[in-house]
């Protein structure tokens, strides 16, 4: 290894006093931010929030200082159901409803799997990265779909977001204490040959964070009434309970869709299945599966559900780019390289090998512009409230969905023959540190 002498340190001071750009630069930082002065006004024209085919949807909703997007993003799917079918100008579904099914599910699913790890050693690696792991508030749509089918959903009214719903941190970090105790324990009482007792633990422990969550979000409601307001004309549905409320006033519909994603490395072959050890919320719910597709495929049936005037559930990076005030993300509205005059440039594939990107947010496509048959911009139903960007809503670059658009989630009818018996074939395993495991937040 070599270390760094004088004569390096020279020749760099010597090197910076031949870059003018940069040394100008210096002078701007000592009393600017770095992050705000890349912008490139040129590119402001072509980031409009115009697009030539838009599907009509609700004011965005707001998941607050919480990382339950993936929730706020598939009930935002299907609250448009429930408003085509009322008329309903403004409602949303509880995710606080959800939320609390999702936390206990994760609580069980953690107890449960630590069966696989009673007799390993203490330093064993996938140990450690599901302890690390704990749970949060993060999913991914299969988490969504096994919650919905059994749970089904409530009117937002009929469970309210609570102070610890909206601001998960500390909960978590208990629940999480909580769980770390428990798989300490259950290790020593099997290395002490009292296995028998495992059970006992695993329902005193379900037990009490049961109740702690009771505490933090409220009870979940087993019946409610179903009230809106249509033409300044009141409306009810009486003794409604939350599965048949999904099934009969929204559609049980979530089994009639599949997940795609666009993971170019080289050990994830396009038109193959994958799914990710120990990545799940509902025990016996449905497996996270994946097919992953070429970018240009992945787009086209985007493309066809949206063109058939259909939502569309995504999931991206949006560390990338992006201008929370404005509501834009584009990669090419940045000018770091010529600024700081070094390149930054990594392929999606290699972004995704070592640690650069990977999936992180989920939202609602909702509108694309097209010229000439193809993508320009997308327009995005997020959920960080309307503060930002256009009302709550946020415009991509077609260049940026190429680069940072990592899932979608497509009705089967879109997908031609081939994709659907690559669909049904059994997926490859991936390990649970694997990027496409990622949860969005």
């Amino acid at each position: 290894m070599k270390a760094i002498k004088e004569k390096d340190l020279l020749k760099f001071n010597e090197n910076f006093d031949k870059k003018p750009v940069q040394k100008a630069l210096s002078r701007v930082l000592v009393k600017n931010d770095l992050q705000n002065i890349f912008d490139k006004q040129e590119t402001s024209m072509k980031n409009q929030f115009k697009f030539s085919h838009e599907i009509k949807t609700l004011p965005v909703t707001n998941q607050k200082a919480s990382g339950r997007c993936w929730i706020f993003a598939g009930l935002n799917v299907l609250r448009e159901l429930v408003a085509k079918k009322y008329n309903l100008k403004n409602f949303e579904l509880s995710q606080n409803y959800t939320a609390f099914w999702d936390k206990f599910e994760k609580i069980n699913y953690f107890i449960e799997i630590m069966d696989d790890f009673l007799d390993v050693d203490a330093d064993d690696r996938t140990l450690k990265h599901v302890l690390q792991t704990g749970i949060q508030d993060g999913g991914q749509w299969d988490m969504f779909v096994s919650l919905i089918e059994k749970y089904g959903v409530v009117p937002k009214e009929a469970m309210v977001e609570t102070t610890s719903s909206s601001s998960t941190r500390f909960m978590n970090q208990m629940i999480n204490v909580k769980l770390r105790q428990y798989a300490a324990n259950a290790r020593h009482l099997k290395q002490d040959e009292k296995a028998k007792d495992i059970e006992k633990l695993k329902e005193k422990t379900l037990d009490e964070l049961y109740t702690f969550l009771v505490l933090n979000f409220g009870m979940p409601p087993k019946s409610f009434d179903f009230e809106y307001v249509v033409d300044d004309t009141y409306q009810v549905i009486k003794d409604l309970d939350p599965k048949s409320f999904y099934q009969d006033h929204v559609g049980d519909i979530l089994s009639d869709y599949v997940s795609i994603i666009n993971a170019p490395t080289t050990d994830k072959p396009f038109m193959m299945t994958y799914t990710v050890a120990y990545l799940g919320n509902v025990i016996g719910g449905k497996d996270i599966k994946y097919l992953n597709l070429e970018m240009k495929d992945l787009k086209d049936l985007v493309l066809k559900q949206m063109l058939n005037q259909e939502v569309v559930w995504f999931g991206s990076d949006v560390a990338r780019y992006g201008d929370r005030k404005v509501g834009i993300w584009d990669d090419e509205q940045f000018d770091y390289e010529e600024m700081l005059g070094m390149s930054f440039d990594m392929s999606k594939a290699d972004q995704l090998d070592y640690v650069q990107s990977a999936m992180n947010h989920a939202m609602v496509l909702t509108a694309v512009h097209l010229d000439n048959q193809q993508p320009l911009r997308w327009k995005i139903e997020n959920s960080w409230g309307d503060q930002n960007g256009n009302k709550g809503y946020y415009m991509a670059s077609d260049s940026w969905f190429d680069k940072y658009v990592y899932q979608a989630v497509i009705h089967k009818k879109y997908l031609n023959e081939a994709q659907l018996k690559a669909w049904e074939e059994k997926p490859k395993v991936l390990k649970p540190w694997d990027p496409m495991g990622s949860l969005a937040k």
